[in-house]
């Protein structure tokens, strides 16, 4: 889920049972008071809780969700330089990916270093001033700080494979301190999830905090990257142990709370309106009409593609002909028989919508707006659909704007994804097939048994639906190599589409054309592939660090 937060001046709550989180201590103490109560210390490790929010919000707020750089979702104009301008531009690659606008949009280098210095603090702290804890508290805590730290050196790792490593020893912080191995960076990040797997408890004694099966799903995601398969499968099979599954229902998936019994939820973000503690997705993402309606602006900052939309399935297996949708038509598109994880996704001409349906068309409540023509697009669609999944269709505009529904950072689902990729790279098909067939038995599509070239892409498919607009599919592309691919398989010389709709003179017939909402080809340079460059101020403050040669 991709960087699709965007924060409206608070600090969030991240929580994977029921309480929330306060998030700073209510008083300035010293380090050496503030370890030494558990109630104290556990604010103080709540403060680092907070970084889970900001590496999918805040630091690379700038470039808005990450499937705006493939073929998935499209920013509406060039007019606002964050969630128009600056994805458009990763897009379109080429001279604008220099070393300086990587660093900047996308590789969260000092932020992250930030994130884990506070964290060796308080892991130094814990065993140097929390000595008079309980013993339980002492390991329990060591273990929620082991995972943050795993979990943002999987983040710094994602992007530049070799990273100066730091530990909670901090006599080792130095000026001039050379790179790691991709390897020994990777040996970090396991050590860290698998030792806060052993410290942690299970959800069900956690109280709210950080629990094992927190660190078992990021331990699935990040030895995936890691290409250390065995250790995803095991990782998933201890999940599967502790009572995590699929929710029947895909949308409940992400729309159901922990406190609501959702099973299939691994760590959840919380909201609150009465604490202040609030979020500004629906403002980009909702529909514009949605605002319109209440005399205010806002919405559709971006959206869906064509290209998306026909990723989809028919609700009874296999994909439609869109061939003739690729031109200009009045026949009505076959967006009701697609499958359950559409409906759940993906607002077109005539959803249901908050008492309503969804009129993206030219004049229509919603409306319509011509890719980099109409300065302001004011909330209407360039590509003739919405974004529905994390939307909150119960947010009512006219009492408050700000939003407040939780979003799903770890679910289930994925580490089913991610346990069917690492069967696949290890030859157990059946374990891989039998992965992909619960995820899709779940929407009610049918599957047969796969093998080879045929079970990978089925594996592919899966992961780009079923984990539509949760941060992956560029990462993916990218982890792959498939990046640097033409497109389909990759993200070089293509162009993404929309559906301009026009209503005709027959009543409630409208007429759809095929149009493209880029103003050049995309392009995936190779030096993306790999690693993100070092930025400028690491380079001229560490003598030990050189750019890596693809970025010289």
């Amino acid at each position: 889920m991709k960087k699709i937060l965007i924060a409206l001046g608070f600090c969030g709550i991240l929580t994977a049972c029921n309480d929330f989180l306060d998030m700073t201590p209510r008083d300035s103490i010293s380090d050496k008071v503030m370890w030494a109560t558990t109630e104290s210390a556990e604010y103080a490790v709540n403060s680092i809780y907070s970084y889970a929010y900001d590496i999918y919000a805040s630091w690379p707020s700038a470039v808005g969700m990450t499937e705006s750089f493939t073929d998935e979702f499209k920013y509406g104009a060039y007019n606002n330089f964050a969630f128009c301008l600056i994805p458009s531009q990763v897009a379109y690659g080429g001279t604008n990916l220099t070393n300086s606008f990587v660093s900047v949009y996308l590789g969260c280098w000092s932020q992250l270093y930030n994130a884990i210095r506070r964290t060796n603090e308080a892991i130094s702290n814990l065993k140097e001033l929390g000595t008079g804890l309980p013993q339980e508290v002492q390991q329990r805590l060591d273990g929620e700080l082991r995972l943050m730290r795993g979990w943002l050196y999987f983040e710094l790792v994602k992007r530049y494979k070799e990273v100066i490593i730091y530990k909670e020893d901090l006599t080792e912080i130095q000026i001039n301190k050379p790179l790691s191995t991709e390897a020994e960076g990777w040996d970090l990040i396991y050590e860290d999830l698998s030792t806060a797997a052993s410290l942690l408890p299970e959800k069900a004694k956690a109280g709210g905090r950080l629990d094992k099966g927190v660190a078992l799903a990021l331990i699935t995601r990040s030895m995936l990257y890691a290409g250390r398969y065995d250790k995803v499968v095991q990782a998933a099979d201890e999940l599967e142990l502790m009572g995590y599954e699929l929710e029947p229902n895909y949308a409940d998936a992400f729309t159901k709370t922990v406190q609501a019994g959702n099973k299939e939820t691994i760590l959840q973000y919380s909201f609150s309106y009465a604490d202040g503690l609030t979020h500004e997705f629906d403002f980009y993402y909702a529909p514009g009409g949605d605002y319109k309606l209440v005399n205010q602006q806002g919405g559709g900052y971006g959206t869906p593609t064509q290209e998306m939309v026909e990723s989809y399935e028919l609700a009874t297996g296999g994909k439609p002909d869109w061939s003739v949708w690729h031109g200009t038509t009045v026949a009505e598109p076959p967006y009701k028989q697609l499958e359950p994880r559409f409906q759940a996704t993906i607002l077109y001409n005539g959803a249901p919508w908050k008492d309503r349906v969804i009129e993206p068309w030219v004049g229509g409540t919603d409306g319509w707006c011509e890719w980099n023509k109409d300065p302001k697009p004011e909330g209407r669609t360039t590509t003739g659909y919405y974004l529905k999944k994390f939307v909150d269709e119960s947010h009512d505009l006219s009492v408050r704007t700000q939003s407040t529904q939780h979003f799903v950072l770890l679910r289930y689902g994925e580490v089913l994804l991610n346990k069917a990729e690492a069967c696949y790279r290890t030859k157990d098909e059946e374990g891989a097939n039998a992965a992909v067939k619960a995820i899709r038995s779940r929407v009610g599509l049918p599957y047969s048994s796969k093998s080879g070239e045929a079970l990978w892409q089925a594996i592919r498919q899966e992961r780009r639906i079923e984990l539509a607009f949760e941060d992956h599919w560029y990462w993916d592309l990218r982890r792959w190599g498939d990046a640097v691919k033409n497109y389909p398989e990759g993200l070089n010389n293509y162009q993404v589409h929309g559906l301009k709709i026009e209503p005709t003179a027959v009543d409630g017939q409208y007429q759809y054309t095929y149009v493209s909402v880029d103003d050049k080809d995309r392009n995936f340079p190779d030096k993306m592939l790999k690693r993100f460059p070092i930025p400028d101020g690491e380079l001229n403050s560490n003598a030990l660090v050189n750019q890596y040669p693809e970025w010289n």
